[in-house]
């Protein structure tokens, strides 16, 4: 028996055979964290039971079984893994279903797709996924390798009278095979879980390790979170305030490191909540704190559920809501306890608004605030206008001339507890796509201004031109407190686990970089990108590259006008729309993966999917060897946008933010426009010109994009 923490029992064949079933029962019973349903304990007996059955006739051969093999870091776990004749059969039991069902199929397929893209040890042998409804009256018979031409065989279904049947023709299908490495069950792991699964993982656990790592990659996740743990308790330690500026390349897990250090820093190993240590995740994308707190609540209430404990999801989403929560209601909160109106520009608590507490003060807040996208901040001209108007965002609290920036009320804020605070500031270059963000200066100016006691700990790369003009440095000189660190620097991208080099591909395309097509030549192989100018194309690529429960999903950008044409409308605004488009299944018609509702930049950013199309508008162009931006006014044309670099930068963000959103491929669409005309000569369609679109479609396709 091996003692792996990798599964709960593993074993070789004769010794499986040799070893009572009563015995292997109370290994698993002693091995599952927690007390064991009832159901699943009936589960483990019949899969014990089937297994021995099936596999009598390969008794003496060479052979492992192993129970409930864990998947690192994705909380998910292969009731049965069988490694036999050099083959990888991942088994799927429904004990007692007759019933095969699409989603259980998709179960054991995306089991067989982890192992053959994030195990290393299984990269070379073919995989076999198999669903085995115990009652279910028929088997398959075709056994058949998938199109993908990836070693992995498409799924197989039987009741566990035809298993044998099932194993039998797959090994006659592929007799000669190497052998399995030995070594199978503690090979290196490497999965880059979508922020959907790692955020779950996260939050059940409490505390999760390397979730992010690459074994065979230098990636500094672990590195990262470790160095802000001990700021933390050095902040702790020694009653002072720091604040930590993280940076890192799209998709390197600046938003997973901040869910982390919330949950570590809230959780410390333990089952409940440490008192009065918490951490708070604080974000400004509406989107992406209304899908992961539906996410994390679904799951956390699903899990409750199983386990036969009494709880609402109303429950789950209030817990969880204490650890990941909305900046502008964070901030609403701290608003509602100054002295209003503000007398000589100072800001200062009202007493009969906030309640004193002995180590906090008037505080009222976290030890510990993690603010993702901190760039993104208010300016304080655009954050003085909101609050002279009543806000509109649900706060209608007036505050007439407020003082400063929104970085330097969010500091002034943890500024407010009387014993430690701790800042973590996850800062993106190159993702501004709203008016009135302030950029990371405003976070230095208000340090440098107004908090001259906070212990400042920066990543070197923030003095790099896409952070504050590169004024950083200029910034902090005559600042005593600054702390620089390598280990601040988040520098290769998890988000792509076939492209490490998509960012630099897409940077390249945007800036007509001549390097661009050969990048293209190096990650298509990997990672497809693919272009088009039909719609229906690209939906029927999409649809034949997604597999098990893969997502999938149509982009523009908000400037995008003209879609209604090729039968693709735009998600409605609204953050249960964005919750419907990324976690509904493709059972439901508001599921991202019918591919009829297109999601904007605004409601993708921080979010993913694994193969996207990014339908091109009209909205920005290639035209003579520069891109030319556009807005549709709303009805018969559109106007180009002349003198307005802020807004131009805003509009290619968008198109960056959208290119950057898939994980395994995408398909890039640029429509024909409509080049028809009516009988007397002028367009059918004046707004959809071939003019407006051919030379974005030339451009790409001089890159050497391939065209389906």
């Amino acid at each position: 028996m091996n003692n792996s923490s990798r599964c709960m029992y593993s074993s070789n064949l004769e010794d499986f055979f040799l070893k009572e079933d009563e015995s292997i029962f109370g290994i698993l019973c002693d091995r599952y964290h927690g007390d064991a349903l009832t159901t699943t304990r009936e589960a483990w007996k019949s899969e014990i039971t089937i297994m021995k059955h099936t596999l009598e006739p390969y008794r003496g051969r060479e052979g492992q079984i192993i129970f409930e093999y864990d998947i690192p870091r994705l909380g998910k776990r292969i009731d049965v893994v069988l490694l036999l004749n050099g083959i990888i059969f991942c088994i799927e039991f429904k004990v007692g279903e007759s019933r095969i069902l699409e989603a259980d199929v998709d179960q054991v397929l995306d089991y067989a797709l982890d192992l053959k893209n994030f195990h290393k040890l299984s990269q070379d042998n073919v995989i076999v996924p198999i669903l085995v409804a115990t009652k279910y009256p028929k088997t398959t018979s075709v056994v058949q390798m998938s199109v993908y031409d990836d070693r992995v065989v498409n799924p197989l279904m039987t009741g566990e009278a035809g298993l044998l049947e099932i194993i039998n023709a797959v090994i006659t299908r592929f007799p000669s095979e190497k052998p399995v490495d030995l070594r199978w069950i503690i090979s290196p792991y490497a999965p880059t879980p979508t922020i959907i699964e790692a955020a779950r993982t996260l939050y059940e656990n409490h505390s999760v390790e390397d979730i992010t790592r690459h074994e065979a990659d230098k990636v500094s996740t672990d590195r990262t979170i470790a160095y802000i743990l001990d700021v933390i308790q050095d902040c702790k330690r020694n009653q002072k305030k720091g604040i930590c500026f993280v940076t890192g390349v799209p998709g390197a897990g600046k938003t997973l490191v901040g869910l982390d250090i919330a949950v570590r820093q809230t959780y410390q190993g333990q089952e409940e909540p440490v008192s009065d240590e918490g951490a708070v995740y604080l974000s400004g994308n509406g989107p992406l704190v209304a899908v992961l707190t539906e996410a994390l609540a679904q799951d956390n209430y699903k899990k409750c559920h199983d386990r036969h404990e009494h709880k609402k999801l109303s429950d789950s989403r209030r817990e969880v809501s204490k650890s990941i929560q909305m900046i502008h209601s964070y901030r609403d909160n701290m608003l509602a306890k100054i002295k209003n109106p503000v007398e000589n520009g100072v800001l200062e608590i009202d007493p009969e608004k906030a309640m004193r507490m002995a180590a906090s003060g008037f505080g009222e807040v976290e030890h510990v605030a993690i603010f993702d996208e901190a760039q993104r901040s208010w300016t304080h001209k655009r954050l003085a206008d909101y609050l002279k108007r009543g806000g509109t965002y649900g706060n209608k609290l007036k505050v007439p001339n407020f003082p400063i920036s929104e970085a330097a009320f969010l500091i002034w804020s943890m500024d407010q507890r009387e014993d430690w605070a701790t800042i973590i500031c996850l800062v993106g270059g190159g993702q501004e796509i709203n008016t009135g963000e302030a950029g990371i200066s405003e976070w230095i100016n208000a340090l440098n201004e107004q908090f001259p006691h906070w212990n400042i700990y920066i990543s070197p790369k923030l003095t790099e031109p896409e952070y504050a003009e590169g004024r950083v440095n200029e910034l902090l000189l005559d600042n005593p407190n600054v702390t620089y660190s390598e280990d601040l620097h988040l520098a290769v991208s998890l988000r792509s686990f076939r492209a490490e080099k998509l960012s630099a591909f897409i940077h390249a395309l945007l800036s007509f970089d001549a390097k661009a097509g050969d990048l293209y030549n190096e990650i298509k192989g990997r990672y497809p990108i693919v272009l088009t100018r039909d719609m229906d194309k690209a939906r029927a690529w999409l649809h034949s590259q997604v597999r098990g429960s893969e997502r999938t999903g149509v982009l523009v950008t908000k400037e995008a006008a003209r879609f209604k044409p090729l039968a693709v409308h735009i998600l409605p605004s609204g953050d249960e729309n964005a919750v419907h488009w990324f976690l509904e299944d493709k059972s439901d018609i508001r599921s991202s993966n019918y591919l009829e509702d297109a999601a904007t930049e605004i409601q993708v950013q921080g979010l993913e999917l694994d193969y996207t199309c990014l339908l091109w508008d009209a909205d920005v162009r290639y035209e003579n060897g520069d891109w030319h931006y556009y807005r549709f006014n709303g009805n018969t044309k559109w106007n180009e946008l002349l003198n307005n670099p802020e807004q131009k930068k805003y509009m290619l963000n968008a198109y960056r933010v959208l290119l950057t959103r898939a994980r395994e491929g995408m398909v890039i669409c640029v429509p024909t426009g409509n080049s028809n005309k009516k009988a007397n000569g002028f367009w059918e369609d004046s707004t959809r010109l071939p003019e407006f679109y051919d030379g974005t479609y030339y451009y790409l396709k001089s890159l050497g994009l391939e065209e389906i």
